[in-house]
């Protein structure tokens, strides 16, 4: 009998381990304090209580690049962002996120970046926020430094993310898209800082240390100590 074969999708796969982790997260109260390097989690929008969004569809104007949104589904894949280290610096899975670092938000499902340049968002006075990045390259309009109270970034905290080539924070318009991804929010960045532009930590799968958590802080910032 000859064998038979099976095709299997990849995205399938990494979009069916992330719901299983999730899940377990969830089922059994992970907690821990800190959001990490590695971690692939959803950002949620403290003001209008949406999550940050990303997809195959690109935007009909402006630079033509993968299109971010807000949505407030709990559960869409393709609302994962994974922290890594900005460009040419590793980011050790584990670590915890210094308040100030830069980092890049990767989004999972595409593998593209979390971007933004001096194009005009398309239904507001913002700046656009896209995808970026075919087969894993990029530049620098992909680095978004942490801005948050304290020394790192704890998984309840309200953090901002200012862009770091215009110096423009990531935020939700409040406008909403119509076809073909009606009922989404617009997401764009914006010159100053305000009630729109504070994010949270939400559902997601979160690295554990390897190792305890006071030594993690005190090989990667003496400071702390």
């Amino acid at each position: 009998m000859a064998p038979i074969k099976c095709a299997v999708n990849m995205n399938f796969l990494i979009n069916l381990s992330l719901f299983l982790l999730n899940c377990i997260v969830s089922c059994h109260g992970f907690a821990y304090e800190y959001v990490t390097c590695g971690s692939a989690l959803k950002l949620l929008n403290v003001n209008y209580q949406v999550r940050l969004h990303s997809h195959e569809v690109k935007y009909g104007s402006g630079s033509g690049q993968q299109s971010v949104t807000a949505i407030e589904a709990t559960d869409d894949v393709n609302s994962h962002w994974a922290i890594i280290g900005k460009i040419g610096q590793h980011c050790e899975r584990g670590v915890p996120i210094a308040c100030g670092s830069i980092i890049r938000l990767q989004h999972v499902t595409s593998g593209l970046y979390l971007h933004s340049h001096l194009f005009s968002a398309p239904l507001s006075n913002g700046q656009e926020v896209s995808c970026f990045g075919e087969e894993g390259s990029g530049d620098t309009g992909d680095h978004w430094k942490v801005v948050c109270d304290g020394k790192h970034w704890r998984r309840e905290d309200e953090v901002s993310f200012r862009h770091v080539d215009t110096n423009t924070y990531l935020s939700v318009s409040g406008e909403v898209y119509g076809r073909p991804i009606n009922g989404q929010m617009e997401v764009c960045a914006v010159s100053n800082p305000d009630y729109t532009t504070s994010w949270e930590a939400s559902e997601g799968v979160y690295i554990k240390p390897v190792e305890p958590i006071t030594e993690q802080i005190r090989r990667h910032d003496p400071s702390e100590f």
